[in-house]
């Protein structure tokens, strides 16, 4: 089993920088592709961004451009740097990754406060 945590959701003005970790235990070397989900109140939930184990990435088109997905393999961690954020980035944000099957983290919430 693999456990995912989730940590660096707040509050921050339109424009600002947020920087998500989630850092993942348990049966760590079967991890493969990372991510990043996000729901807003009254949407599905959607990608932000993922990356794959060698570091291939890919990005929502709302967010592309804006938020970086990066990985440290060493520390079993992935991050989100999220930056020019606007209020329609509010949300929860999941970790999400991949082994023989799919893990979730608990989520942390992300409020962007125009």
């Amino acid at each position: 089993q693999v456990q995912l945590v989730e940590s660096g959701g707040g509050l921050v003005q339109a424009g600002g920088s947020l920087r998500l970790s989630c850092a993942a235990s348990g049966s760590i070397f079967s991890i493969n592709t990372m991510a990043w989900y996000r729901q807003a109140p009254g949407k599905q939930r959607e990608l932000a961004a993922l990356i794959t184990r060698s570091g291939l990435t890919n990005y929502g088109d709302s967010v592309r451009g804006r938020f970086t997905i990066s990985r440290d393999n060493a520390k079993n961690t992935v991050y989100l740097q999220m930056n020019s954020l606007k209020p329609e980035d509010t949300a929860v944000y999941y970790c999400w990754a991949t082994t023989n099957t799919v893990h979730w983290g608990q989520g942390t919430q992300v409020t962007v406060s125009s």
